[in-house]
């Protein structure tokens, strides 16, 4: 699975995740929702690290630089992360949005 799979993947799967915690906002007071937030993030987590054992990467392995000279050894984790910070900040702001205005 190259790096643009696991991401597509990680989108499709935190998407899920935030329709359900979307759902369970609807059956807490405002303090809890708040806390979905950090509950959203640790999904993210855990996504990560279900993918890449599901796809039998060692995200502590050095990322294969493409430029050899590069003196910069990125483990799968660090370009990982990097790739998908984005699907992870776009869907927290719209989970946001969402369980404030419930």
């Amino acid at each position: 699975m190259n790096i643009e799979e696991f991401r597509a993947e990680l989108n499709t799967r935190l998407l899920i995740e935030k329709q359900y915690l979307t759902q369970e906002a609807s059956s807490v007071n405002a303090e809890e929702r708040l806390e979905l937030l950090g509950k959203f993030n640790e999904k993210y987590k855990e996504l990560i690290k279900r993918l890449a054992i599901e796809n039998g990467i060692d995200l502590s392995e050095s990322y294969p630089s493409e430029d050899s000279s590069d003196s910069e050894n990125l483990t799968y984790e660090q370009i990982i992360l990097g790739k998908t910070m984005n699907v992870y900040d776009r869907l927290s702001d719209e989970l946001y949005e969402e369980i404030t205005n419930i």
